[in-house]
């Protein structure tokens, strides 16, 4: 038994001294190093924290190259997320100095070299957020570790500008706006320039992202300044084409701000709003989260992408040329539009309170407002033709999460997908539907028991916490991490989410003008997982019906 535990010490001892590490990194700003972790027998990670892509940012300015430092730089710590409000749109955290990346690289028993790299951009409708994410006990929502240890590529997260600071514009060109978006950029073009430092292929970059950063990916492959430096896309739950992506009126915003702060809405606005204290305008971008039927909270995420003929110089929907050579996966939660639409009815989430079938037309009436009466009688009787004469509370209420669903995310990702599959030359499309049941349905309150995948449920499977915290899920929970990270590896690997070296519980056939399949993914997924033409009849309507029918006559 002595031998056996010397035996044990030994190897140990000569894995430690033998770990597989990067070591100091010379990148193009200078030396850096990280923390070596040991993940298992012969597993390594090098792990590395708060490395600058560019200098701190000048006000209402496009990203600049970072100067540099000497010595060697220690990249242990996450840097500030950028100045945002908090949740409660009552005070701001974080910092104007908050353009840094993080990078996961994983080793076997010999360092990495030629990886795929996977970029991810964080969502929170473009006014909070951060690269490392919500983080409880130190356990960071945005760690690379589980995607990066299991699918055996290179994670980076990024931080970039939000809220007034990163989209607040005019919309000409004394405040263009989308410098959220030209840090996330630069953040791509760095990773592409110094990745080969660290173990990876700078010609395999994944970029992915959820929600606003869903929407944001979708940007990076339309514009014509990313030619060549990624080579995949994933947007889950939200797309460029998202009726809340894109301001095309960001000036009315601006003079809200500047009113807000004293400013004057004349040509001074740009300069005074410029030498305002940073917190302040900030705060002044905060926006009011209490929605109605006839005021959905959708309408009221002023802070967004605008047409600044540089970045975007068209209309996103005629951009998808640009994205001929990326491959590309999009798709939504079964229940995306849940969060947007309890806040627009509150009584949806209430077994005790009975939701109105006014309330129903109301929100409709809202989203079909350009159409008038006749755009929401169409839409009326669309969405309860399968009703029958006494729908029950469960049919109201689910219907009105469709609704939500569909107009908020659905039938854009649709159009997205359509787009991209139609503009493709040698690339694939693939789409999905999530639809792992709510952690928090189940238990009754403070959601319904029929509640599905509510928006940002996916994170958690994507980022693999079901294996982190293994006490806090319970094994189907697994799967469908397992699954959605062999998925989203595989492609960032070979463009086909099927091929790669991890398992897969079905085969994912491409997305295409004409067949339009794809694939639900939740703990059950097998072979009869494969569908086509989500939610036809209601894509039809919002992107053929409703566009036909004449203008506004009002209701």
């Amino acid at each position: 038994m002595v031998n056996l535990g010397v035996l044990v010490v030994v190897t140990l001892f000569w894995e430690t001294i033998n770990a597989a590490t990067l070591g100091v990194v010379y990148t193009e700003g200078g030396m850096v190093e990280g923390t070596n972790i040991r993940l298992g027998f012969r597993r390594h990670m090098d792990v590395f924290k708060g490395i600058p892509f560019a200098d701190i940012p000048g006000r209402f300015e496009k990203p600049k190259r970072h100067p540099g430092w000497d010595g060697i730089l220690k990249a242990t710590e996450f840097r500030k997320r950028c100045l945002q409000v908090n949740l409660l749109m009552t005070s701001t955290r974080g910092s104007e100095d908050c353009l840094y990346l993080n990078i996961w690289v994983p080793h076997g028993r010999s360092v990495s070299a030629d990886l795929p790299v996977m970029v991810w951009i964080f969502g929170g409708g473009f006014l909070a957020g951060g690269s490392m994410g919500a983080n409880f006990l130190s356990n960071y929502l945005y760690s690379g570790q589980e995607i990066a240890d299991r699918g055996d590529v290179i994670v980076v997260t990024l931080g970039y500008r939000v809220g007034t600071l990163g989209f607040l514009s005019t919309g000409d060109a004394s405040l263009p706006g989308n410098y959220g978006l030209w840090d996330q950029h630069t953040a791509i073009a760095w990773v592409h320039r110094n990745i080969r430092s660290f173990g990876g292929d700078p010609d395999n970059i994944t970029v992915f992202g959820e929600s606003a950063g869903g929407a944001s990916v979708s940007f990076q492959t339309l514009t014509p300044h990313n030619k060549g430096l990624f080579k995949r896309a994933i947007s889950q739950s939200g797309v460029a084409l998202c009726p809340w992506a894109v301001n095309r009126n960001p000036r009315r915003f601006a003079e809200e701000v500047a009113i807000k702060l004293n400013c004057p809405t004349d040509d001074r606005m740009v300069a005074c709003l410029k030498m305002t204290d940073p917190a302040s305008l900030t705060l002044a971008g905060s926006l009011s989260l209490s929605g109605s039927p006839d005021n959905p909270i959708v309408y009221k995420l002023a802070l967004a992408a605008t047409i600044d003929g540089d970045f975007l110089p068209d209309e996103p929907s005629k951009l998808f040329h640009n994205a001929a050579n990326v491959d590309y996966i999009a798709g939504i939660n079964n229940m995306d539009g849940h969060l947007f639409t309890g806040l627009d009815v509150p009584s949806i989430n209430s077994p005790l309170v009975d939701t109105a079938v006014e309330d129903m037309r109301r929100l409709l009436g809202s989203y079909t407002k350009e159409k008038g009466k006749a755009g929401l009688d169409n839409a009326f009787t669309t969405y309860t033709s399968t009703w029958g004469t006494n729908p029950s509370q469960q049919t109201i209420k689910k219907t009105i999460v469709e609704i939500g669903t569909d107009y908020i995310f659905l039938v854009p990702t649709q159009a997205a997908l359509y787009l991209h599959a139609a503009n493709a030359t040698s690339t694939r499309t693939y789409s999905y539907l999530f639809s792992q049941p709510n952690r928090m349905a189940g238990l009754g309150r403070p959601y319904p028991s029929w509640v599905g995948a509510d928006h940002a449920d996916d994170l958690q499977y994507v980022f693999g916490k079901p294996f982190t915290t293994p006490l806090a899920y319970w094994p189907r929970h697994r799967d469908v991490s397992r699954y959605m990270i062999a998925y989203w590896t595989n492609f960032a690997k070979t463009g086909d989410p099927n091929k790669g070296g991890l398992k897969v519980p079905a085969t994912w056939p491409p997305f295409t003008t004409t067949g339009h399949k794809f694939v639900e993914i939740n703990s059950n997924t097998d072979s009869n997982s494969i569908r086509q033409k989500m939610r036809m009849r209601y894509v039809h309507f919002w992107t053929s019906v409703l566009p036909s029918l004449p203008g506004n006559n009002a209701l």
